[in-house]
């Protein structure tokens, strides 16, 4: 029988029967360095024996804390990989349950380390359903939610949040003018030139005015400000949920028995839909502005002959379209938001992808419910 022997800590016995290591003294993190190196050599010259399983004795260990475990599970974990084992005799039941709680977070470490699975289409587009599904569950459950606090503001009108409203009337309506009308002024300038360009070829620059009219009154007013308030206000109100929701201010509401709903959504929602409508009427009236400026300067159509053309170009349904389309953009608009800044976790990570998420899904559904509301609109010949 021959003996290697690390004075107080740990020794290897080679006999007949195999190897086993004998452990003693303090396993603690003060001697974790000089266990490490001694755990390595000991493990070369059993990896060469070839002797099968290697028994630890731990009975004579005096103390032993996390980072001595964990070198117990590193010995292990590095006989499995040379198609051997460790086995560990004379525990104690709290080092058992030392061990048992170390050999357990490092296998859940193991295993979220671990290379990730290959792509495959099939299970990319289940998770990506099941998403798109749970996404929509939510979205309905916020617009349920905000609609059961009008129901409810309608029952008994007290709980109605006038200054709130207001002040986010004037946040996402009053404050958002001069980018509306900026961005309105500019779109209706460059239709109104590129119309005159393709039209003058015909000898039919006139009709740059029907083109410009029924275009900016019926699609376009109204889908440039449900975008420019999605990406402005929308993005504005999931950062603000989502920050009380981090700061845990959300739940501070819950506690002393405020409803979110009332206090957070139903304020937000209704001033959208009061406000893009107005939003609209001057994004028309700029719009129309600057066709009107492009098509006197550019094919000396003066603002006089511009409006009566226009009276004769537009009935009252084009402007109706684009007033009908605008609260339900709105309302779209203001439940993607909110139901976004409900799902903001406690990082800022989160806050910043829920906050992205919010704009682009209230855009495209902004879109989507233009293309709906056209087809439904050629459909009944209105």
């Amino acid at each position: 029988m021959s003996v290697t022997t690390v004075p107080d800590l740990v020794s290897l016995q080679d006999n007949s029967d195999g190897m086993k290591l004998l452990a003693a003294g303090n396993w603690t993190l003060e001697n974790a360095a000089d266990l490490s190196q001694r755990l390595n050599e000991l493990e070369q010259r059993v990896a060469k024996s070839e002797a099968g399983p290697l028994i630890a004795n731990i009975s004579a260990i005096e103390e032993m804390d996390t980072s001595g475990a964990w070198l117990l599970v590193r010995l292990r974990k590095h006989l499995l990989d040379r198609n051997s084992d460790l086995l560990i005799e004379g525990m104690t039941p709290d080092r058992e349950v030392l061990l048992d709680e170390v050999f357990e977070s490092a296998a859940a470490v193991d295993t979220e380390t671990a290379a990730p699975p290959r792509w495959h289409p099939m299970e990319f587009l289940g998770r990506t359903v099941a998403a798109i599904g749970y996404d929509m569950s939510a979205k309905t459950n916020m617009l349920g939610r905000a609609i059961s606090g009008l129901i409810a503001v309608l029952v008994s009108p007290k709980r109605l949040r006038a200054i709130s409203i207001v002040h986010h009337l004037d946040q996402a309506g009053l404050r958002a003018v001069p980018i509306i009308a900026l961005m309105s002024f500019v779109i209706g300038a460059i239709i109104a030139q590129q119309s005159a360009y393709q039209l003058r070829y015909f000898g039919a620059e006139v009709f740059t005015v029907d083109l410009v009219g029924i275009l900016v009154l019926r699609e376009l007013g109204v889908l440039l400000t449900a975008i420019m308030v999605a990406g402005r206000s929308g993005s504005a109100f999931t950062a603000e949920i989502g920050s009380m929701k981090m700061r845990e201010e959300i739940d501070a509401l819950r506690v002393i028995g405020m409803s979110t709903t009332d206090v957070l959504v139903l304020p937000r929602v209704l001033a959208l839909v009061i406000a893009v409508p107005l939003l609209t009427v001057i994004a028309n009236i700029f719009a129309l502005l600057g066709g009107a400026m492009v098509a006197w300067v550019y094919s000396d159509i003066p603002p006089i002959e511009f409006i009566t053309r226009l009276r004769e170009a537009v009935w009252l349904s084009t402007l109706l379209v684009g007033f009908i389309k605008a609260p339900f953009m709105a309302l779209v608009i203001a439940v993607i938001a909110c139901s976004e800044g409900f799902a903001v976790k406690g990082s800022a990570e989160s806050l910043g992808r829920r906050t992205t998420a919010s704009v682009v899904k209230a855009i495209f559904m902004v879109i989507v419910m233009d293309g709906l509301f056209a087809m439904f609109f050629a459909a009944i010949g209105y």
